[in-house]
């Protein structure tokens, strides 16, 4: 990717670093309420999905539904939400987030239900290594 890229401060603060898939850099929300990986596309100046060319659109669609089928499978969840809003985040990103019907803020968006909670390090850890592992296997190609 394009050495020109910089993660927005909101997205370096709130996110942890899992990976880097061809197009996107993946984040964990650092909120132990909910499974939720952020998803970020590795090129400067991006605000909406339409900034992007074809190809890359594609690509982004396919990495959201890697992560989103990889949070299904680790987590069994009874939904995944998929969200780009960017109303207080600039940069171009995507929200993927496994939602059950006993989360705090089900059946409402998870925005503002409750505060956010870090994970402890051991979760965190944990978590790291098993997204990481999810979405590192069957990994496409550039």
């Amino acid at each position: 990717m394009t050495d020109s890229f910089e993660l927005h401060p909101d997205l370096q603060r709130d996110g942890l670093p899992v990976l880097d898939l061809p197009l996107s850099r993946v984040l964990l929300m650092d909120d132990a309420s909910y499974p939720w990986l952020i998803l970020v596309p590795r090129r400067p100046g991006l605000k909406d999905f339409h900034d992007l060319d074809r190809e890359h659109q594609h690509r982004l669609c396919d990495e959201i539904s890697h992560c989103s089928q990889a949070l299904q499978s680790l987590f069994k969840a009874d939904k995944i939400n998929v969200a780009a809003l960017g109303n207080v985040t600039p940069q171009l990103h995507v929200h993927v987030i496994a939602r059950f019907t006993t989360d705090a803020a089900w059946p409402a968006p998870v925005w503002g239900k409750v505060p956010a909670r870090p994970y402890d390090q051991l979760v965190r850890n944990e978590r790291l290594q098993a997204l990481t592992a999810a979405l590192g296997e069957g990994l496409f190609p550039e």
